[in-house]
């Protein structure tokens, strides 16, 4: 593991930065190349990312999902499983629960997400010091706000 700060990325953000190229993630996107911020995933996020890669409106082939899977691969960590030592926040979308545990375990600084559930309890994460919750493109602005906290 390196001393660059994590970050949890959701998986639409994933598929913001490595399927449809979103200008507004690429900034996260080079710095996830550079090693400045350490994605971190486990195996339940990693278990929905290629249920997603999957879906029909994608229209992905086989070499496509596999390519997009060896991406991710490249710019991320995985972590085992667990469970957090302390109660969270809970979103209201059960499925986006694993996003905020896996930051919480990881101690990512922070959860990137474009989930209107999970940005919800960003302020509530914050007060509670556990990490920051920001769409990809405010990430920047984070990061810059944070970079001297090392």
């Amino acid at each position: 593991m390196t001393g660059a700060p994590r970050a949890v990325l959701d998986t639409n953000v994933w598929l913001d930065l490595l399927h449809f190229r979103d200008p507004r993630a690429a900034g996260l996107d080079r710095a996830l190349i550079a090693g400045d911020v350490v994605a971190v995933i486990d195996e339940a996020c990693r278990g929905e990312w290629r249920r997603v890669l999957r879906y029909p409106q994608l229209m992905l082939d086989e070499a496509q999902r596999a390519a997009l899977e060896a991406a991710l691969d490249a710019r991320c960590e995985c972590v085992g499983p667990g469970a957090p030592d302390r109660p969270l926040p809970r979103c209201r979308d059960a499925d986006d629960q694993k996003f905020i545990e896996l930051a919480y375990r990881a101690g990512a600084r922070w959860l990137v997400s474009r989930d209107l559930e999970v940005l919800a309890l960003a302020r509530r994460a914050a007060r509670e010091g556990l990490f920051g919750i920001v769409t990809p493109s405010h990430w920047p602005l984070a990061a810059a706000a944070t970079s001297g906290d090392d």
